[in-house]
């Protein structure tokens, strides 16, 4: 059978390493997966992703690219998290983190009520998550204009805002990681988010509102990212940044 579903993987791909091929096999023999139903949806600089059966429904399985040309920019994001203040410069190490910090991520996204994939397993360099979309994956915004842009944009601050109540930010909100769901937006692409306790918070906030603004004023929808009020606050012994986003 592990002959067999090398076998499998050097059809559709030439980029897997025999170290996530073994991974692979251990995921879709824990049922994570069905091995033979996998089919690419994207390949990319950072990680790819495929889409597979998990009994009756089809799941995600995206895969970090473990010699990754965006290692030094994972490493940077991820060193000032205080879940990974004890994480070395390692590649592998990184990337492993990088996997499980998405994961953690989706699942903190799950626990505030965010539409968001659901996280199903992860190993290594491998993530498992739920499918968004019917049969095949519901397009990116950039891809599907919302037909009632400021319904969805209010439906996309109301995420940003649950998240943020529940100690995260997104850090990497666009028209390239919002899907369009049935009219309804879907938050992809957790990799980047990080807690309040991060020192990059306040950046990470000011750009998502800055992108998301930016893609709805071009749909007609009257925003002034001017009108998003940024409080400063204590948490802790150790100050930081409390946003509070109100956008009127």
């Amino acid at each position: 059978m592990a002959k067999k579903f090398r076998e499998r993987f050097k059809t559709l791909n030439d980029v897997f390493d025999q170290f996530t091929i073994r991974n692979l096999f251990v995921l879709g023999s824990r049922d994570f997966f069905d091995e033979e139903t996998l089919s690419p949806v994207s390949i990319g600089k950072e990680s790819n992703v495929f889409s597979a059966m998990r009994g009756s429904e089809k799941v995600i399985v995206k895969i970090y690219r473990l010699e990754t040309g965006d290692f030094n920019r994972m490493f940077d994001y991820i060193k000032p998290d205080p879940r990974y203040l004890s994480l070395g410069r390692k590649r592998r190490d990184v990337i492993f983190a990088w996997s499980q910090r998405e994961y953690r991520n989706l699942l903190a996204a799950r626990e505030a009520m965010v539409k968001a994939p659901l996280p199903v397993a992860f190993l290594k360099n491998i993530l498992v998550m739920s499918l968004i979309g019917d049969d095949e994956p519901a397009p990116k915004l950039k891809d599907a204009v919302p037909e009632r842009p400021k319904e969805f944009f209010d439906a996309v601050v109301d995420n940003m805002r649950r998240f943020y109540r529940h100690g995260f930010v997104h850090g990497d909100l666009s028209k390239f990681n919002i899907l369009n769901y049935n009219e309804t937006p879907v938050l992809i692409d957790f990799s980047q988010a990080s807690p309040l306790r991060s020192p990059l918070t306040e950046k990470m906030l000011k750009r998502d509102v800055h992108n998301v603004c930016e893609f709805f004023r071009k749909l007609g929808v009257k925003v002034d990212e001017a009108k998003v009020k940024v409080v400063k606050g204590f948490l802790n012994k150790n100050m930081f940044l409390t946003i509070k986003m109100l956008i009127s």
